[in-house]
């Protein structure tokens, strides 16, 4: 199948630094790749991938310098786009709703998946100008603001089998991994390590729009001993992070779409203990992979449990669930139907 891959040109594929979207399309192209599909991405011309790359523009615009517009740019990725789509069987967008009126119009086979927050005010009203077009999403929670969008499936995301490795023993602190932002729940994390009597390690990138709050909020309670600040890991050091953990911490306060840091702590077989909302009760096994909790008082439960967890089985169920060749035959299939919805159409 001639499949092609569109990507974000904020960041290259794969992002050198934080970057979800664009490393799951990275992981995506590899296994469509080794499937045997012919595949070629859209994306910044400073991208490594084993698909054909076409360089939309010379480099990621975020950290690329000088600093250009960003609409510009990506009003030339909608014209090679516009170029080149009928080549492809297939043309799959992560761009969430920049391209649907060129597709749309064009009459090509494509389909979108979102990575983002659906419950946003307007989006309904967009949906309707758009009723044939094809989603994805990578949670079934993630359908719901969106109930009337033509939702094709849902995909979760996996990642590469061997690129996190598990380690068995029972870890000495609990982790935190991602954004330092109030939805997130860092704050909520050091109650709990406090509250459990154990130590809490933070590996986390400090947003610009963050920093008041960060030092208002995070800095006065990291003291080095309990609360530890080890900053951002790279995917060198995030392994042996997660798998000498005891449990991830993940009591987020927002309708998270997916969450890639469970399924990572989760490869390296560390249970997860995170708060119910969005996808998390749909990528948790509770009690086998980790415990879903509704509050603070249950996530210190919760740890209490953490022995009940076989650290072997949390990474069978990763490999079960969770990998990036399981991702990829699944799109493969939604592939396949899309092209059976447009030849009986």
């Amino acid at each position: 199948m001639r499949i092609a891959q569109v990507a974000p040109l904020a960041e290259s594929v794969p992002p050198k630094l934080y970057g979800g979207t664009e490393r799951v399309v990275a992981w995506l192209i590899d296994e469509l790749v080794e499937l045997g599909h012919d595949v070629t991405l859209f994306a910044s011309g400073n991208s490594r991938t084993r698909a054909k790359l076409v360089p939309v523009w010379p480099y990621a615009f975020r950290l690329g310098r000088p600093r250009t517009d960003p609409v510009a740019v990506q009003s030339v990725l909608l014209e090679t786009l516009a170029a080149r789509s009928r080549e492809f069987d297939v043309v799959h967008c992560h761009i969430d709703w920049l391209h649907l009126p060129l597709l749309t119009r064009a009459g090509v086979p494509f389909l979108t998946t979102f990575h983002g927050r659906l419950d946003i005010a307007g989006l309904p009203d967009v949906v309707r100008h758009f009723p044939d077009a094809p989603f994805v999403s990578i949670s079934h929670n993630q359908q719901l603001p969106l109930a009337g969008a033509n939702w094709l499936g849902t995909v979760y995301h996996g990642l590469p089998a061997d690129s996190l490795h598990g380690r068995f023993e029972r870890g000495s602190y609990l982790a935190f991994l991602g954004r330092l932002t109030k939805e997130k729940g860092p704050e909520a994390a050091m109650r709990i390590a406090r509250a459990a009597g154990m130590p809490l390690r933070i590996a986390a990138k400090v947003p610009k729009g963050e920093r008041g709050y960060f030092k208002e909020q995070l800095e006065p309670k990291i003291d080095g001993c309990d609360v530890q600040l080890t900053g951002e890991v790279n995917d060198q050091t995030k392994e042996k992070f997660l798998a000498e953990a005891a449990a991830l911490l993940f009591p987020i306060d927002w309708p998270e779409p997916f969450g890639l840091v469970m399924i990572e702590a989760m490869a390296c077989g560390t249970p997860v203990v995170a708060f119910r909302h969005g996808s998390v009760p749909e990528v948790i096994d509770e009690g086998i992979t980790g415990f879903v909790v509704d509050d603070e008082e249950g996530a210190v439960r919760a740890v209490g449990r953490l022995g009940e967890i076989d650290r072997r089985e949390v990474r069978a169920c990763f490999e079960r669930r969770f990998t990036a060749r399981r991702m990829a035959s699944e799109y493969v299939a939604v592939y396949e139907e899309l092209l059976r919805r447009r030849a009986h159409s």
